[in-house]
């Protein structure tokens, strides 16, 4: 199986993608990954979706959005991150965008003064640190070696610090069976009540939404679409019926995107 993951390795999304596969490739970036799933070079992809202390990561949604692929399960696993580097002294602290945001209260508390430098990974930020001993990374303990040492374990937020990955496929992989579903949808127009009415059609079913997002469309400012999963297979007969009501109530130039139904993995 080709699958491809946010690279180098080390990544927490190299970790998911190492209990399904010996051989992983990796993109820098999730819109990579996601295009080249959709345009069908690999047979699966692995992406975050959402964190519990930071919620969604927004070049995914985009990503989603921009190229259609199916998603295949939900992988949520803990978030453990440590503080590594070669020695207790240095200046810049570095790593993944969110793993940073993670860990905001234990570097303001312990380092207010030093630079926090961005990377495309936590793979990246460790990489960093090995290279220079200026440099700390947040990032998995067990990234530590030879060469770095764990200056502090579990530094996020919160101990219950967790984040949901989408396993990805190509389009035509998509499934219909499944203990939850994702959709988009783009109403493509703007007035009072629209989302009242577009969250009612789930109410009357007795879907649970397990997640709903509003992203701007890109169009123009203002214009949004709505990611929305909720508790159930897209084949069951009260989901078609949703469907069917959603689209008596968008525009006619808006659209629904279904991108599959799937089952949750929880990995410890």
């Amino acid at each position: 199986m080709r699958l491809i993951t946010l690279g180098p390795a080390g990544t927490y999304c190299h970790r998911v993608a190492l209990s399904m596969s010996e051989t992983v490739s990796f993109h820098n970036s999730v819109t990579a990954i996601v295009k080249d799933v959709s345009e069908g070079k690999f047979d699966r992809g692995i992406i975050p979706i959402e964190n519990s202390i930071e919620g969604s990561v927004t070049e995914s949604l985009s990503s989603i959005v921009a190229y259609d692929i199916a998603i295949l399960q939900e992988v949520v696993i803990p978030i453990k991150h440590a503080l590594l580097a070669q020695s207790k002294t240095f200046d810049t602290i570095t790593s993944h965008p969110q793993a940073i945001a993670q860990c905001r209260s234990f570097i303001s508390s312990n380092y207010p003064g030093l630079h926090l430098e961005p990377t495309t990974s936590t793979a990246s930020g460790i990489s960093q640190a090995i290279e220079s001993p200026s440099v700390a990374a947040i990032g998995h303990p067990e990234s530590s070696n030879g060469k770095l040492k764990i200056i502090a374990k579990n530094i996020q937020d919160q101990s219950s610090n967790s984040t949901r990955f989408f396993v990805i496929a190509p389009p035509t992989r998509r499934q219909q069976k499944g203990t939850k579903t994702s959709v988009i949808i783009y109403p493509h127009s703007d007035y009072s009540g629209l989302l009242l009415e577009i969250l009612q059609t789930f109410s009357d079913k007795n879907l649970n939404l397990t997640r709903i997002e509003s992203r701007p469309s890109g169009n123009k400012l203002g214009d949004y679409l709505f990611h929305i999963d909720f508790e159930a297979a897209y084949d069951d007969p009260a989901v078609k019926h949703v469907i069917s009501q959603l689209e008596g109530i968008i525009d006619s130039d808006g659209w629904i995107r279904f991108l599959g139904s799937y089952d949750v993995c929880y990995k410890q």
